[in-house]
């Protein structure tokens, strides 16, 4: 087998009105795609697709599989998540490549802001 790209990021939830208010309020993603009855929502990222998804015995968890959103401005996102009062499970850091913080969806999920460093920037990164 050879995997080729990533097909999509799906993130479980437990409430799809709680969760569009996050994922396009506080994130500003747009629908691409709306299924199931709209139990299934996609945003497009850039050249990849990121699902929210109420179906089945599917539940979040905060130790997940977790999605990184790449920011434009670091700094500028972490301000506006943290006046939107969205909880963080990790304070920003930074490591030789990036920029990064974790902040959890109203069902706990985690998800990664992520500001990836000019390469005249960036340190060891292995």
């Amino acid at each position: 087998m050879k995997i080729k790209e990533i097909g999509f990021v799906a993130i479980p939830i437990t409430d799809i009105p709680r969760a569009r208010k996050f994922y396009e309020g506080v994130l500003g993603l747009q629908v691409s795609d709306e299924m199931m009855g709209g139990k299934w929502i996609e945003y497009t990222v850039g050249d990849n697709t990121l699902a929210i998804a109420n179906v089945g015995e599917w539940k979040p968890s905060d130790q997940g599989t977790g999605a990184a959103l790449e920011v434009e401005n670091f700094d500028e996102a972490i301000s506006q998540l943290k006046n939107q009062g969205v909880p963080f499970a990790a304070e920003p850091f930074e490591t030789p490549c990036c920029h990064m913080a974790v902040v959890q969806d109203p069902d706990g999920n985690k998800l990664i802001i992520h500001k990836l460093k000019p390469e005249k920037e960036k340190g060891v990164c292995k």
